[in-house]
């Protein structure tokens, strides 16, 4: 199957987006430290998420097509807790982090955003990510609707503006394993969001 690359904007549309064919990805290993300065280079010349998530996405294809040592990079996640991150890189005052996450199987993500853009893609396993929006309700601001949802597997890449709000499932009989990158997050703009009581408290 073909990977697919996504762009999830505030108001919870999944967009599909050119994805880099892979016959176009330079046989050349890519390192990590020279994907970072790639970003680095992204960050300083492009102020809009958009069209940073754009230029982004392309690399994060090319790093993983290339340096295969990433895909093996992962803590095994703590039964108790369900899930699991691996650090590989968060320097104190450079915008941006880079993990590896890990779920069980049938695991669910608090429904939340980010506060910050971000790019998620898909090492194993399959997840479902279901995408939601602020109804614009006077009595609750911060009620939320579900408006949409897509299934990645391996190979998919998917990214997401500051105020994107999603949820994740794992689905199938084997955890997932993420390769995410994040910007600088904004604390005080993240949210997990409580769909029943139309309630959003800091993440």
């Amino acid at each position: 199957m073909e990977s697919c690359d996504w762009l999830v904007t505030d108001d919870g549309q999944c967009i599909s987006c050119d994805s880099i064919d892979k016959a176009k990805i330079p046989l050349d290993y890519y390192r990590l430290y020279r994907f970072l300065t790639d970003l680095e280079d992204i960050l300083k010349d492009i102020k809009d998420d958009g069209k940073r998530l754009e230029k982004i996405r392309p690399l994060v294809r090319r790093l993983l097509t290339s340096s295969y040592w990433l895909q093996g990079e992962y803590r095994e996640p703590d039964p108790d807790k369900g899930w699991s991150v691996l650090m590989l890189y968060d320097e104190p005052g450079f915008m941006l982090t880079v993990q590896t996450v890990v779920w069980l199987p049938g695991m669910v993500s608090p429904i939340h955003n980010h506060g910050t853009w971000g790019v998620v893609a898909l090492i194993s396993g399959e997840e479902k990510n279901t995408f939601w929006r602020r109804t614009n309700d006077p009595e609750f601001p911060d009620r939320i609707e579900a408006v949409g949802d897509r299934i990645l597997s391996p190979g998919d890449i998917i990214s997401f503006t500051p105020d994107a709000i999603h949820s994740v499932e794992v689905i199938g009989e084997e955890p997932t394993i993420t390769f995410n990158i994040y910007g600088e997050t904004e604390y005080e703009q993240r949210f997990e969001f409580d769909v029943v009581n139309h309630t959003a408290k800091l993440f």
